[in-house]
This record gives structure tokens, sequence and C-alpha cells, in this order.
């Protein structure tokens, strides 16, 4: 009977440890930053939608929730500082079987180069400092760095993320989640390619294949009268990851202050380069 309980109490043990080995799969935000930010002086919001139809299970972690079947999102504002800053300000959400749960809030700063959307070449670095909730993460207060890196023409583009992720506290690490995308412009505001998802697990010691996070989504851009859509169905590639993921992501930029409205440009990662068959590209 004692040899029963032992090996009970290991196994429970050994399961705790492989839940608090597990990464969170924050899915509020599935998006891969271009470099595009708001005009100076101009607001732009953004509602984030992704529902996971088949996910995992279990909870990533003790007093987390399991992903399957949950919808999160996040409503996110921005402000153009110059035409190469821009601060934002997210409010993560999650519902899951009639419970809405708040993530608290994430607030960022966006660094890039100036007029990305013209340029072959384009760069810039996102620092976004979160406080999460229980439900959420293991840590209460985490950093992003993600860093930005695309080159485009008038009709493909490729970029890619870096991403850096940072817990702080006792449970905290340091993990490695880098995005990147790859998409074409058929003209008329459309665009369609792949985004491609992952989260490594810990710097210097990633986690096994089958442990880690791939996810591969067929997406695309369009424009539906004054708003940008991103659209995509994504699916898993390791036992790890959600299977299947739809999300999408509707984004309207505000008029700038003493512009007219029908001359302004539409801004915000959403659209790449709208209405790029009218502009120059620059090195």
């Amino acid at each position: 009977m004692k040899l029963i309980r032992s090996t009970n109490a290991v196994a429970s043990l050994a399961g705790v440890m492989v839940l608090s080995a597990s990464n969170a799969y924050a899915t509020d935000e599935i998006q891969v930053y271009n470099a595009g930010i708001a005009e100076i002086g101009q607001f732009t919001i953004q509602q984030h939608l992704n529902y996971v139809a088949l996910g995992q299970k279990d909870p990533p972690f003790p007093g987390g929730f399991p992903s399957n079947h949950s919808l999160n999102g996040t409503p996110e504002f921005a402000y153009g500082m110059t035409d190469w800053w821009e601060l934002g300000l997210y409010l993560p959400f999650a519902v899951q079987d009639r419970q809405f749960l708040s993530d608290a809030f994430k607030l960022r700063t966006l660094f890039v180069s100036p007029h990305a959307e013209q340029r072959n070449f384009f760069y810039g670095v996102n620092f976004e400092l979160s406080y999460e909730m229980p439900k959420f993460a293991q840590t209460r207060w985490g950093l992003e760095i993600r860093p930005i890196i695309g080159v485009r023409n008038s009709q493909y583009e490729f970029i890619v993320n870096p991403i850096v992720d940072i817990g702080f506290g006792r449970m905290g690490e340091v993990d490695f989640a880098p995005a990147a995308r790859l998409a074409r412009n058929f003209g008329n505001d459309v665009f369609a390619g792949f985004e491609y998802y992952a989260d490594f697990g810990e710097i210097g010691n990633f986690s096994k294949l089958a442990e880690q996070q791939h996810t591969l989504f067929a997406v695309t851009d369009f424009k539906a009268g004054v708003f940008d859509v991103n659209f995509g169905v994504g699916c898993g590639l390791t036992p790890a990851s959600d299977r299947l993921v739809v999300k999408t992501i509707i984004g309207y930029a505000f008029p700038v202050p003493g512009q007219k409205p029908e001359t302004r440009m539409s801004s915000g990662p959403v659209n790449p380069f709208t209405h790029s068959a009218a502009r120059t590209f620059q090195p």
C-alpha cells in the first residue's frame, strides 16, 4: 500500500513538473509586425479575435486554463508619436465555457524605420510590457522584445519577427518565440500568403520538438470599406500546438487631425502596403 501511494505521489509530482515546464500559449494576438505605424497625431484601433477550434485539453500549468474551444482576443489602441515611433495599449481577454476572463493589460512602444511601407528593406523593434492574471501566466509581469526585419517589392514581402519573451519572477523564463510572414499582393488591396508562429521554449534549454509549439497559418488581408481585415486559419504541427485556430484582425485608422479623410492612407500592421501600386519603393 505504501509503495502504491509513493508511486502515485511521484506520478503526481511528475505531472505537476511537466505542467510547470510548459509555456502558456497566448493567443490574444496572432500577428506578424511589418513596421507599419499610425501617422503623426493619428489614433488607430484593432480588434483581435482568435478561436481555438481544436486545442490543448490540459492546462499549460497548474491553475491555468486549457486552450480548447476558447475565444481569445484584445482591443488594441495605438497613437502615432512621430514617423518612427508609436505607442499602444492592449486589453487582452478570453472567453471559455461562457466565462469572461480578463488578462489585465499590455503597454507597448514601437520604433521603426520611417515610412517603412515605401521601403524595400525595413526594420524596427517593439517592446511590450504586460501585467498578466494567474489564469494566463505563472508570472505577473512580462516583457516581449520583438525585432522586425523585412523585405518587399510591389508583389511580395517576407518578414521575420525573432521574438524574445521574458517572464519576471521565480517562475519566469526567457523564451524564443519567432514569427514570420510570406505574402503576395494580388492588387485591389488583396493579399494572401502564409504566417508561421513558434515557441521553442527557454533560450539555452529548448524544449523537445514534440513539446514545442509550431503553427502554420494560411492568411489573407483585404479592405472592407474603411476597415483593414486580416483573416487566417492555422494548423498546429506538433503535439503541443493547438491543432486548429481561426484568427482575425479588424483595424480602423481615424482621420489625421487637419487632413481630409479621403486623402489619408490606412496604416498599422494589418495591411502591409495598401495602395502599393501607386507608391515608389525605396531602399
